[in-house]
């Protein structure tokens, strides 16, 4: 373990999330699942990490009511899928960045998952790679700015500015460090922002460091 992941980790007990350790996504895979009971109802973000963990097709086995929301099924029938699992037994989802002040960084476009991590599911799992971990939050903006949204844009096909250039129109317009600025296109997927620091309730969120690079 470096000492940026456990100089990570002990800020994130002090902000009463719970941190754990995988040397392999394999090894978080077993301790994200240590965390879920068979027949509990299970929701899950959409994320990259998790699919490089095969974690939804896992969750399909039939030991879980996963609330899956892909597949065939219509928009109004993801969105029920998203209400549902505002009340999920157990919520999995990854971070865009997480600090060595342990704060968790979100951004999303519809917003299901960023509510889910603030409140509703009785457990939310974190499963993050080391190359999330940023110094502060004005590099967790950056990143997600520089990084994650260009490569989620381009990875779900959509039509934006990052997606074509590889970073936010915001460092165009002098406003790198304003987390809500950004294109307009109709495509966004940057809307709601979302920072969790200190928690109320100390066994709710469980972040799994991983030491591997994983996601975007």
């Amino acid at each position: 373990m470096t000492d940026i992941i456990k100089k990570t980790m002990e800020n994130l007990d002090k902000n009463k999330m719970q941190s754990f350790y995988a040397e392999t996504k394999e090894e978080a895979k077993e301790i994200a699942l240590s965390f879920i009971n068979k027949g509990e109802t299970v929701g899950a973000g959409g994320s990259v990490t998790l699919g490089q963990l095969d974690m939804l097709n896992t969750l399909r086995c039939g030991d879980y009511v996963f609330l899956d929301r892909y597949g065939d099924k219509t928009i109004e029938e993801i969105h029920e899928v998203f209400h549902k699992s505002l009340s999920a037994d157990a919520y999995l989802l990854s971070a865009n960045a997480v600090t060595e002040n342990g704060e968790l960084y979100n951004v999303d476009g519809t917003g299901n998952r960023v509510a889910a991590s603030i409140y509703g599911p009785k457990t939310v799992i974190f499963i993050v790679g080391k190359n999330k971990i940023v110094k502060d939050m004005d590099e967790a903006v950056k990143r997600v700015k520089s990084i994650a949204a260009p490569l989620n844009c381009k990875r779900l096909g959509k039509k934006t500015p990052c997606a074509a250039t590889g970073k936010c129109i915001a460092y165009e317009n002098g406003g790198a460090l304003n987390p809500a600025s950004g294109c307009r296109s109709k495509d966004r997927i940057c809307r709601s922002y979302i920072t969790l620091g200190e928690q109320v309730n100390p066994d709710r969120i469980k972040v799994i460091i991983v030491n591997e690079d994983l996601g975007y």
